[in-house]
């Protein structure tokens, strides 16, 4: 493919390209980049700019870009087949995949459902829960709804949008979307009764609590990002709080839904963020980072007690119907496959939790500058959250863009970040070496500091 010239590229983009979760009134103004090919963990743009990935293209590219264990499974699958359908039939690569995360999943996780992204991941969990409820040996049908938190944000179909709570994103869309009990974001920082603590009080628990008991006899289910809010502005729970759900839907005969969208697959230091709080959920969703960031891929796995609900002869109706085109794709499959190979074989967990995410909290906690709020991790993730008054907790007027503002300086310094809203996100590659992380906060704090000089 001959690539054109940057010109003529951006006139191309700016007359034709509609870009998500972006305001196009000010989109040129900002600069997007123009990107033609990546190298580890690097971007680099058509001036030929390499830009360190801080972001792993919005949390997904595990291990790089131009992988070389990666690239040649999908080149070997290839050479067999690139799809086939699902519908009735199965492939090699899905197969081999199901049984892969099966062994590797907490608990009794036997099943997985594959789709193409966390969205349908996570439409898929609330359709099973729903479905199972009315088709379990001892119906439910009076169980109708779900429990989600505020600040959620599960995808963009609207069974996912439904059970999201930014307002900014979903607010738009109530009327056509299914009515959620909300239960409380454990947003520390913007809580008047944790008055900015690191850590939530307890009173999230409690009133979680209030509402399942008031609410058992109409649950389905509980829906939560387990570890912490990703696009909600990367809001860490608590220590307790997600097993103390789970204990409630226990007792109370509630489905536990872990949308592990941005926090599986390794982020959290361990495979699947589930198995870091020690919880076993009744479905997990993982998308992203299965497949490299490579190709659309998700799967939502549960347990044989949900599969076996579904069994029956055609005419019961007990099958669900629900699918994609490109389901279990053979060449994403081959991609997974391959990532699940690097963790194994280079024992990346291990290196996560003993020399990554070590040296990474240790430079998140040097952080220091008069606009800096709060600043949360979970795993090798974090969010710096700005602001223009530390000792009020005041915000920045959103027409600011502080937050993207200070991105595009570390764009200047060879770093790619985007934001969410004013909380400067790091989600670097699980590949990145400790200079690179150097590298990475010397330009966060640079950025701020040239940002709110003077």
């Amino acid at each position: 493919m001959k690539i054109p010239n940057q010109e003529t590229l951006q006139a191309w983009d700016d007359q034709h390209v509609w870009h998500p979760f972006t305001p196009h009134s000010v989109f040129r103004e900002e600069e997007p980049l123009m990107v033609v090919s990546g190298e580890g963990n690097y971007l680099i743009d058509i001036e030929g700019r390499r830009l360190l990935d801080g972001v792993s293209s919005i949390w997904c590219n595990t291990f790089g870009h131009r992988n070389a264990r990666i690239d040649a499974a999908i080149k070997e699958q290839m050479e067999r087949i690139s799809h086939a359908t699902m519908l009735g039939n199965s492939t090699v690569p899905a197969t081999i995949l199901g049984k892969r995360l099966a062994d590797l999943a907490p608990g009794d996780l036997t099943r997985v459902f594959y789709s193409d992204n966390g969205s349908t991941a996570c439409e898929i969990a609330l359709k099973m829960a729903y479905q199972y409820m009315h088709q379990r040996p001892d119906p439910k049908p009076e169980k109708k709804k779900f429990l989600a938190l505020s600040n959620a944000y599960n995808g963009d179909t609207l069974g996912a949008v439904s059970v999201g709570g930014i307002d900014l994103f979903h607010e738009r869309f109530r009327t056509l979307l299914f009515d959620v009990l909300r239960g409380p974001s454990p947003y520390a920082y913007r809580c008047d009764s944790c008055q900015g603590l690191s850590a939530c009080g307890g009173g999230c628990l409690s009133e979680m609590e209030r509402l399942m008991r008031a609410h058992a006899h109409e649950l389905v289910g509980v829906i939560i990002e387990p570890g912490m809010q990703g696009a909600g502005g990367i809001i860490t729970y608590p220590e307790g709080f997600l097993k103390g759900v789970r204990a409630l839907c226990d007792e109370l005969d509630i489905l536990l839904i872990c949308d592990e969208v941005a926090v599986g697959i390794g982020r959290s230091g361990y495979m699947f963020a589930s198995e870091r709080e020690g919880v076993v959920p009744d479905f997990i969703c993982v998308a992203k980072m299965l497949t490299g960031g490579y190709i659309p891929v998700a799967a939502t796995l549960t347990s044989e007690k949900v599969f076996e609900a579904f069994l029956g002869r055609p005419e019961l109706g007990r099958t669900f119907f629900h699918g994609h085109t490109f389901t279990g794709n053979p060449l994403g499959c081959a991609a997974a496959l391959a990532v699940l190979d690097i963790f194994e074989e280079e024992n990346v967990l291990e290196r996560l939790r003993e020399v990554t995410i070590p040296k990474f909290e240790e430079r998140l906690k040097a952080l220091a500058h008069p606009n800096i709020g709060s600043v949360r991790s979970y795993g090798l993730g974090a969010g710096i959250e700005l602001v223009a008054d530390a000792s009020t907790r005041r915000s920045f007027a959103s027409s600011e863009r502080r937050g993207m503002k200070v991105c595009r300086r570390a764009r200047d310094l060879g770093v790619f970040l985007r934001p969410l809203s004013d909380v400067i996100v790091l989600m670097p590659p699980l590949s990145i070496t400790n200079d690179e992380i150097d590298l990475l906060f010397d330009a966060v704090e640079k950025s701020i500091q040239n940002e709110f000089q003077g």
